[in-house]
């Protein structure tokens, strides 16, 4: 276990686990269906690249880059597009892929943006959701588990652009960050 973490929530065999249920529900939903695959960089990388492995269907890919928290652990509140898709989502069934869902304003936002894009259906699948911080109403169509509120790191997840490469998620240690809040 890195030196910065508290404890382990999920492991790497929990990870794979989830992905996999994941899968079986979208293939479950999107069978038939012309969708896109849309990633929030940066930290939907390592679930988005499993949970493609595991989706055993025809579908597209694409990213969107937007930040809102920068180096903090509490949202800014205003979202910043810094990478637009590359694709035409019009017409199309949108499935947002997103390593965490927290306040939603992020979501919230793209969701409307990719409507006003004239995309055909948009849902959110999402690694971790932590409705205890929510601000806004947002639905989360396919979840890999809730969360407690706690700062967590690994698998994508960072904290000012560390930790994603842990094979695990785990808890910060406090201390970490808390000259930052």
């Amino acid at each position: 276990m890195h030196k910065d973490i508290e404890k382990i929530l999920y492991s790497e065999q929990d990870i794979k686990n989830i992905v996999k249920r994941l899968a079986k529900e979208i293939e479950k939903d999107y069978n038939g269906k012309d969708f896109i695959m849309v990633g929030l960089l940066k930290g939907c990388v390592s679930f988005m690249v499993d949970l493609m492995r595991e989706v055993n269907l025809d579908f597209s890919i694409d990213f969107l880059a937007v930040s809102s928290y920068g180096n903090s652990t509490v949202s800014s509140g205003r979202v910043n597009i810094q990478k637009d898709i590359s694709t035409s989502v019009d017409g199309k069934h949108i499935l947002i892929v997103e390593d965490i869902v927290d306040s939603g304003r992020t979501l919230a936002f793209i969701s409307q943006y990719l409507y006003a894009k004239n995309a055909t259906s948009v849902k959110i699948c999402t690694l971790f959701n932590k409705p205890d911080r929510r601000v806004t109403d947002i639905d989360v169509a396919y979840v890999g588990s809730v969360i407690p509120d706690a700062f967590i790191v690994g698998y994508g997840l960072d904290y000012a652009e560390r930790y994603r490469n842990l094979p695990y998620v785990g808890v910060l240690k406090e201390s970490v960050y808390s000259q930052d809040t």
